[in-house]
């Protein structure tokens, strides 16, 4: 065919190219879609509108196509449009599935929209063409477009999805105008936004230019892509191939200077670290990990762990007090509403908090609670709490054995966190809460390591300002925090541990006391929790909780006397459930009906076992609290076994009674004894209670009293017991535990007890005259003072 040449015309570069007459067409909308003048482009419409469009079509099929500004409008009007498009034919319409229609449009000129004349069934407007008029052909242009035709070239051969056709028909167009749009929208690197610059450009050697800086880019890209792909070659496997991918991503970014600065999740992230109120040195290290994360996929497993480090660097309080006014009057108050007693304990915290009232800036004192359990030890950090105007966290160190609970996992493991110190400051949300470590002596230790040596930072004002968890790997300042740890027993605890605490000890209660604390507290709240009301439904009388202590509880605290409160209340609820509303009047009968058989017999059960010589009522101190102990003797005429003890006695027990045996043996002639007994006899010690291992030095005394008691034939007297430590030579030894002792003994039925002299400074500070009410305490310095004290008279 031959084709008829038209005279060119020619305009100097810059100057935009005359319009031709004003002339209405109908505007087909599309969205992320630029045709260009002398290309043949295939469109997919289905909006209404646009069907609506092409069936209006007559013979005349001319119509332009404008690119939206948003793809993402659905029904798009005059002003979500741009102003330049193209005047294109429409060569053929075909029916695609969904009512779509594929249209194959071929770009004719250069539009601008003027005004539009109609909105429906579809957009009209009256537009100008622009005419196609090449610049004059000069030295530098035709460089230029011979540098557009090579780069192409060289783009076509190095990209696998361009045919090599491509690259001859770029070396066949002449004209600049016409090279740049066939390049512009052939080349497929280019976004909508780029092509539709393009399209607006009017000045053909300006377009060109434009088209060679985008060409030079993308064969930058190309090469850069190689030098990835040549870098990482043979290294690939199933497991490296989404690594590979990021990589080259990340080098691509890089070489074109564009960041990831504005997603959206780490402006939070960073205006969250920004708002935490973090020293220089932390902010310094978050906002480095922070600029990291930038850098790292979101398909990467390290951007979670990257992101969940900087949320927990976020969150924490690293700037956030409480706050509140020390008052010293109303802390007071606080501590006796909540708390019976306990003046040591109460006068320490008043105190700590009458100094922090003078001094705002005092780093926190490390409070030991030691004491049997049920003494209030937990709710007493509780309370503390709440006088201070502050959040309260506790944790429980029993059984705990990894020092990783302390610190914290290294980022390096799979599901690192930090440690429990940190965990519980996050739910506190300050960084002053009150945090109360409990049941400090039941700390573990196994290969994990040992978490008593983690807390030594962790306990130490000189040195936990900058404590350090091994997950976030930056200093927080522990200063502030009161820490409150709670123990059952201190033996278990290292001494390096023990050091750092100031110990205060919880002993347990005595009987008015515990009656006080069942009618203050635990009776109004196990009617609460039961669902009864303590005026119509129930109501204890002074002789059955005096029941209750005596002949179903035998503690130092007052856990198991709530308990059993609690299950008469339940048995009242029941009643009540049932129909029968009657109010309950709790006597001592009604208890024994309701809890069955009293489980302890302590008025005469001492009376009744040392009936007999040779059995002696000895006092001890365990983890729960005083205790009373029966040692008995006995002798076996003719035995060649010498001494025998049984009852799981401990080492150091075990030493008491051979150094009792040979005090009594040293002094055999003053209780008229017969030294020959010694030799014929194997004597027999036994602590009742087998299945329970028992051990301490405070023994030996009574063990002596056993023994001379069984070999005199005396009895010792009824309701009478001691403690105290023996030397060979008779001198009776200081103790420990002797508040603890003495309330056991009163709990048990004891009228008199034998203590150690030096002990007699404990009686006067530690116990209350009520504490020793009813009682008589005898000190004594020797054996031979204990023996004349404990031994009724020769019959």
């Amino acid at each position: 065919m031959a084709v008829e040449e038209k005279e060119e015309k020619q305009v100097s570069p810059g100057v935009e190219p005359p319009a031709e007459p004003i002339e209405e067409v109908p505007i087909l909308t599309v969205r992320d879609t630029v045709v260009f003048p002398g290309a043949l482009a295939p469109i997919t419409v289905g909006r209404p509108a646009s069907v609506a469009l092409v069936q209006s079509l007559g013979e005349n099929r001319t119509l332009a196509v404008v690119s939206q500004l948003d793809p993402r409008i659905d029904a798009p009007g005059p002003e979500d449009l741009y102003r330049i498009g193209t005047i294109c034919v429409l060569h053929k319409a075909i029916r695609v599935p969904r009512d779509n229609l594929l249209l194959f449009c071929e770009g004719v000129a250069r539009i601008r929209i003027r005004e539009f004349s109609a909105r429906e069934p579809f957009l009209k407007a009256k537009v100008e063409r622009f005419a196609d008029i090449e610049p004059a052909m000069t030295p530098e242009l035709e460089a230029l477009r011979q540098n557009v035709v090579s780069l192409f070239q060289q783009i076509v051969s190095a990209s696998p999805n361009l045919s090599d056709d491509l690259a001859t028909t770029a070396e066949n167009i002449a004209e600049p105008g016409r090279l740049a749009d066939w390049v512009s929208g052939t080349v497929p690197s280019l976004s909508p936004a780029e092509r539709q610059k393009l399209l607006e450009q009017l000045d053909p050697q300006a377009r060109l230019n434009e088209v060679h800086r985008h060409l030079t880019r993308e064969l930058e890209l190309l090469e850069l892509r190689g030098r990835i792909q040549s870098q990482v070659q043979g290294q690939l496997s199933q497991s490296q191939r989404e690594f590979y991918l990021r990589e080259q991503v990340k080098a691509i970014q890089k070489e074109l200077g564009e960041g990831d600065d504005s997603n959206r999740d780490i402006e939070e992230l960073r205006q969250k670290l920004e708002a935490a109120g973090m020293t220089e040195e932390v902010k310094t290290e978050a906002m480095r990990e922070l600029n990291r994360l930038g850098r790292i996929s979101p398909a990467s497993p390290e951007y979670g762990v990257s992101r969940t480090y900087l949320e927990w660097m976020a969150s924490l309080p690293w700037g956030n007090s409480s706050g509140s006014q020390v008052d010293v009057k109303r802390a007071a108050e606080i501590l006796d509403q909540d708390h019976y007693d306990l003046e040591k304990v109460k006068d320490r915290i008043l105190d700590y908090l009458a100094v922090l009232q003078l001094r705002p800036v005092l780093k926190g004192p490390i409070l030991c609670f030691v004491g049997p359990p049920g003494v209030g030890k937990t709710s007493l950090g509780k309370s503390i709490a709440r006088a201070l105007g502050r959040k309260f966290a506790r944790i429980s160190m029993g059984g705990m054995h990894d020092e990783a609970e302390i610190r914290g996992h290294r980022r390096t493991y799979i599901g690192a966190l930090p440690g429990q110190i940190i965990h519980a400051l996050r739910r506190a949300g300050t960084n002053d809460p009150v945090f109360m470590l409990d049941e400090v002596d039941k700390l573990g230790r196994d290969f994990h390591g040992d978490p008593a040596s983690a807390l030594l930072e962790v306990l130490d004002p000189e040195q936990n300002f900058t404590f350090r968890d091994n997950y976030l790997d930056v200093p927080f300042d522990l200063s502030k925090v009161l820490f409150i740890t709670t123990a059952n027993v201190l033996d278990p605890v290292p001494d390096a541990l023990r050091d750092r605490m100031e110990v205060i000890a919880l002993q347990g209660y005595t009987e008015q006391e515990k009656v006080i604390i069942a009618f203050r507290y635990l009776i109004p709240r196990q009617t609460a929790e039961n669902g009864l009301d303590a005026g119509d439904n129930i109501h204890f009388s002074d002789e059955s909780v005096r029941f209750l202590i005596r002949r179903y509880t035998r503690e130092a605290g007052v856990r198991n006397l709530e308990r059993e409160i609690g299950t008469v209340c339940r048995k009242q609820a029941r009643r009540i459930a049932e129909g029968k509303p009657e109010k309950m009047e709790v006597t001592p009968e009604v208890v024994e009906r309701e809890l069955g058989a009293p489980r302890f017999h302590t008025d005469t059960e001492i009376a009744e076992r040392t009936r007999r010589p040779g059995v002696a009522v000895g006092l001890a101190w365990t983890p729960v609290g005083g205790d009373i102990l029966f040692i008995e003797a006995g002798r076996m005429p003719g035995g060649s076994k010498g001494l025998i003890m049984t009852g799981q006695l401990g080492p150091v027990m075990q030493e008491s009674v051979q150094a009792a045996l040979t005090w009594v043996r040293g002094n055999a002639a003053h209780y008229g004894i017969d030294p020959e007994l010694f030799k014929s006899s194997d004597i027999h010690i036994h602590v009742p209670a087998g299945a329970i291992p028992k051990d301490g030095p405070s023994a030996g005394v009574t063990m002596a009293a056993a023994l001379v008691s069984m070999l005199t034939g005396r009895l010792l007297r009824a309701n009478l017991a001691m403690t105290g430590e023996i030397t060979l030579t008779g001198q009776v030894l200081p103790v420990g535990g002797i508040k603890e002792k003495v309330l056991a003994a009163k709990r048990g039925g004891v009228h008199e007890v034998i203590l150690p002299f030096e002990n007699e400074v404990n009686v006067r500070e530690d116990l209350k005259t009520e504490h020793i009410a009813d009682m008589k305490i005898d000190f004594v310095k020797t054996a031979e003072e204990a023996m004349g004290l404990a031994l009724e008279p020769k019959s």
